[in-house]
């Protein structure tokens, strides 16, 4: 289904942002991109934005909304790890990955709001991970980051769902990216074998849930956590 709403999807250079940012523009839709270095894919607009920074959202909103039009799907996707075991872990360490990744959409969506509600359309996409909800050692900041989108897109869903807007989360598992090819071989293995699906998914695998969770399919699904995981996160 073709259609020429305005997305824009933070952190949309690399990694699993790309690859939806890619999927949209294969769609038809007009999308746009944030990035703090690097540009975006073939047929995207980059604008320039740290999401821990409100003034520079604001701004890339309104360049977005100069060029494009009015933002009605956002991707909450940009983020950050400082992996490391709790008693190791550094004020900023903890600060810095919550200010990025919870922060971050909280700056993102909370401008964007202006204009669904304006519209009253408006899909909210925020892009978590399977340890948000299944945990993870040595990553006590990035879970409680990405468990704290799920009570941010239910708080969000009783706040506008009335006015044709959704929030929902995607919790991707272990992708295919640049960083997990890095990982050695005897630990992708032992990664695999926790996996039911015994594969880490494509970027596009995930790409494909989230232009779903913005089409008009799935107008009445909100406040869902939607799991891209081959089953490595079943009941959490």
């Amino acid at each position: 289904m073709s259609t020429d709403r305005v997305v824009l999807v933070t952190g949309g250079n690399r990694g699993i942002g790309r690859a939806i940012a890619e999927r949209f523009v294969r769609d038809g839709y007009r999308v746009a991109v944030t990035a703090r270095s690097g540009e975006g894919p073939e047929g995207t607009l980059t604008v320039r934005a740290d999401v821990t920074d409100a003034a520079a959202v604001d701004a890339a909103f309104t360049e977005v909304e100069q060029k494009l039009g009015p933002v009605e799907i956002v991707v909450a996707n940009a983020g950050i790890t400082k992996d490391t075991l709790l008693l190791r872990m550094s004020e900023d360490e903890f600060d810095s990955v919550v200010s990025t990744n919870l922060g971050g959409s909280f700056r993102v969506v909370k401008r964007a709001s202006k204009g669904m509600l304006k519209a009253r359309f408006g899909r909210v996409i925020l892009i978590s991970s399977v340890v948000g909800l299944y945990g993870s050692a040595g990553q006590i900041n990035y879970a409680a980051s990405k468990s704290a989108l799920v009570g941010f897109a239910r708080s969000l869903t009783r706040e506008l769902g009335a006015r044709g807007i959704t929030a929902n989360v995607v919790a991707p598992g272990f992708i295919e990216t640049d960083m997990t090819a890095e990982l050695p071989e005897d630990t992708q293995k032992q990664y695999k074998a926790s996996i039911p699906a015994g594969r880490f998914a494509s970027a596009d695998e995930v790409a494909g849930v989230v232009t779903w969770i913005a089409s008009d399919d799935a107008a009445y699904i909100s406040g869902a956590v939607i799991p891209v995981d081959g089953g490595l996160g079943m009941g959490h």
